[in-house]
C-alpha cells in the first residue's frame, strides 16, 4: 500500500501506530521513499511511505488501475488495523498456496543465481536436478533439467521486470 502526507488543510488525521499494526518485520530506507514490511497473523501489511510526513500525517495513494478494488480493500484493511479492530485473511487474490509460494521462491532463487553470472546448469543444481546438470554438454543439451532451468530464467525475469503485478489481479 502505498502512503503519502495528507494534504495540510485536513485538520485531523490519525499518525501511523506501528505497535498497534504489529511487528515490523523489515524497513528499507531508500532516498526518497522507505519501505516497511508489517507481520500480523492476518497477514502482512506491505507500506511504501513516499515521504518522511506520510508517518504522522498518512493518506492512501489509490491508483485507477487494474488492481485499484484489490488496493482499496488492503487500505480498509489497513484503516481497520490502525484503528487496532480485527481483520479477517488477506484478499484471496493475495493469498499464495504453498505450491506457489514454493514456485515464486524457486524463480527469485533462479534469478539471483543467473543475475550473479550461474548458469544454467547452476540454476537445475539448486533446483534439484543435479544429477542431470552433471552429464556431458552433449547430453546436457536435451535434458529436462536445461528446459526447466532455462523456462525458471524466463519467468523469473518477467516477474521481477513487473510480473509480480499479475498476483495482484488473480491471474
Amino acid at each position: 500500500m502505498i502512503l503519502t502526507s495528507a494534504p495540510s488543510d485536513f485538520a485531523i488525521v490519525t499518525p501511523i501506530n506501528p505497535a498497534v499494526l504489529g511487528t515490523i518485520l523489515a524497513r528499507h530506507d531508500a532516498e526518497d521513499d522507505t519501505w516497511l514490511v508489517i507481520g500480523d497473523v492476518a497477514g502482512d501489511l506491505y507500506l511504501r511511505l513516499l515521504n518522511p510526513l506520510a508517518i504522522g500525517r498518512p493518506a492512501v495513494l489509490l491508483p485507477m488501475d487494474d488492481a485499484a478494488e484489490l488496493r482499496l480493500d488492503v487500505a480498509l484493511r489497513f484503516f481497520r488495523r490502525q484503528r487496532g479492530q480485527r481483520v479477517g485473511l488477506l484478499p484471496r487474490a493475495l493469498r499464495l498456496t504453498p505450491l506457489q509460494r514454493a514456485r515464486q521462491m524457486l524463480l527469485l532463487l533462479a534469478f539471483d543465481i543467473h543475475e550473479a553470472g550461474g548458469t544454467t546448469r547452476d540454476i537445475a543444481i539448486a533446483a534439484n536436478r543435479s544429477w542431470q546438470a552433471d552429464l556431458p554438454a552433449v547430453e546436457w543439451r536435451n535434458t529436462a533439467a536445461r528446459r526447466h532451468a532455462e523456462r525458471l530464467i524466463l519467468d523469473a525475469r518477467n516477474r521481477v521486470s513487473g510480473g509480480y503485478l499479475d498476483f495482484l489481479r488473480g491471474r
